[in-house]
């Protein structure tokens, strides 16, 4: 279950319906799209959108953990942070992904929340984490990178697989009466 996590500048929200009129203007750049493909979506499909997001993965062994990212010292969101968890052959791997509306692209954000979201994961039992990223998108290798994520030779729907191995601490496993 996503939960609040804070980073030096931001505050990443677990991901609500009401935040979509907000996040509409946020998305609005066509120019979010040029390496994920689409258009942005309007107000009612990105109300849509969430709604089946908050709602969680059909498959219950499939996390999809959503969060918006808040600028406090501007009192508004500048964009959003995933990571869909499920299950692998070597354990839980989670795939995550960002997006940072264009007025706010350039200040580290994507990067902090990013590495924000990353701390939380190594909290989690995920051994591996994986972004695809278009080859030519230097700035979100840039991100990934900053993240601890390395570029592999695996493509994807056109796009490099990153990926980075669980270094955080492996949670211990309490029985109880045991």
């Amino acid at each position: 279950m996503a939960e609040a996590i804070g980073t030096e500048r931001l505050m990443l929200l677990p991901l609500q319906v009401e935040h979509a009129e907000e996040m509409a203007a946020v998305l609005s750049d066509p120019a979010l799209h040029t390496f994920i493909g689409g258009t942005p979506d309007p107000l009612h499909a990105l109300r849509s959108r969430y709604q089946r997001m908050t709602a969680g993965s059909p498959d219950p062994a499939v996390s999809w953990l959503n969060w918006v990212i808040r600028l406090p010292d501007e009192d508004c969101l500048t964009g959003t942070v995933q990571a869909t968890v499920g299950p692998s052959t070597d354990g839980l791997v989670a795939e995550i992904a960002w997006v940072v509306g264009t007025p706010w692209q350039g200040r580290g954000i994507a990067s902090e929340a990013a590495q924000g979201l990353l701390a939380w994961l190594d909290r989690q039992p995920v051994h591996t984490v994986i972004a695809h990223i278009h080859p030519d998108h230097r700035a979100s290798a840039a991100v990934a990178a900053a993240a601890g994520l390395t570029p592999t030779e695996v493509w994807h729907d056109g796009e490099i697989r990153w990926q980075r191995k669980h270094r955080g601490v492996t949670p211990t496993i309490h029985v109880p009466g045991g």
